[in-house]
């Protein structure tokens, strides 16, 4: 994270020197002659993930009043008084990693973080940190914010999960039937409509295709097969080839308008797969005993095939679901 400090008093810039050196990618600003304070965090909006303003409170809010835009893209802004008693969490607490940055700065100096959103505040689960976490596509701003005021004033959410749960955190239960869901971690688009619905990012899409395939025909095929397997096209992880694939014009064109990566293997390695339907055309094009399903199986690291190749004038295509595991705390905590 790339944090800027702006300090207004002496023993403010005291403790914004002291912080700088003690925190990773941290940039102490400060102003040309005649600059006022507004002028100089308005000048550096853009450029930094992270404000840490020791002044008044009163001060930091007018001057980023006229900045903010959304707490997606806003950079989170942390308010200490020049003693560093107190870390506010002002701005983008959650994505932003203000509360985060908050404790950090107040661990920093001895004072206490001061973090008002209600999740933290009822040590709830904050559903969009916890899905990030996870590895989890988050529903649209509505649903989440819906999801998150439910969680709030009943202190809980049931959950409903074709994925297989380890643990939950504070806040979310977890229930067998879809009925019983206030909101659901699925791949399958079954459950589409009203509620409030979470894309584990674990399915891989095995391809493979003829020379000169366009990519608009590898997108007709994948439509076709998700809408007949009633699988979400948001829940795809990757794609997976052989490597003699691996110049494919349509191929890299595919991946790259659905901002997915592709994954190559080698003929050794794929041949080495067993119960795998031979294709003797792959074995004469590419010297594999396929592609498409073998390629996926790698990938995943999996044998849990949702469907089996399929072939279509110049494509053919496989999917794999690869182990994914719901957890109470992110991994890399």
């Amino acid at each position: 994270m790339k944090i800027a400090l702006v300090a207004i008093t002496r023993g403010g810039k005291k403790l914004a020197r002291q912080l700088a050196d003690r925190l990773d990618g941290a940039t102490l600003l400060t102003q040309a002659k005649g600059q006022k304070v507004a002028e100089l965090i308005a000048a550096s909006w853009q450029s930094y993930d992270g404000l840490i303003c020791i002044m008044a409170a009163g001060i930091a809010v007018r001057a980023i009043a006229p900045l903010l835009q959304d707490k997606l893209v806003d950079p989170c802004v942390v308010v200490m008084d020049e003693k560093g008693r107190h870390a506010i969490s002002l701005l983008s607490g959650h994505m932003g990693g203000g509360n985060d940055l908050a404790r950090k700065v107040a661990i920093l100096t001895g004072g206490a973080p001061v973090i008002t959103t209600a999740s933290d505040t009822l040590q709830l689960v904050a559903l969009d940190l916890w899905a990030e976490g996870q590895g989890l596509l988050a529903p649209g701003r509505e649903k989440l914010t819906e999801a998150a005021s439910l969680l709030v004033n009943f202190g809980s959410l049931r959950l409903y999960s074709d994925e297989t749960v380890t643990s939950l955190p504070t806040g979310l239960t977890l229930v067998g039937e879809v009925e019983q869901a206030d909101i659901i971690v699925s791949t399958s688009t079954r459950f589409e409509g009203g509620v409030t619905i979470f894309r584990p990012r674990n399915l891989v899409v095995g391809i493979g295709c003829n020379r000169g395939t366009p990519a608009g025909e590898m997108e007709e095929a994948l439509t076709e097969l998700l809408t007949d397997l009633q699988l979400s096209k948001a829940s795809i992880r990757n794609l997976a080839s052989i490597d003699k694939k691996n110049d494919e014009p349509g191929l890299l064109q595919f991946a790259a308008d659905n901002g997915w990566q592709i994954e190559f293997f080698p003929s050794e390695q794929i041949n080495t797969l067993n119960n795998v339907a031979i294709s003797f055309a792959a074995l004469k094009a590419v010297g594999a005993i396929g592609v498409a399903e073998p390629a996926a199986l790698l990938s995943a690291q999996s044998n849990h095939l949702l469907s089996r190749k399929r072939k279509w004038k110049n494509v053919t295509m496989a999917i794999v679901r690869a182990p994914f595991l719901l957890s109470a705390q992110d991994p890399e905590q």
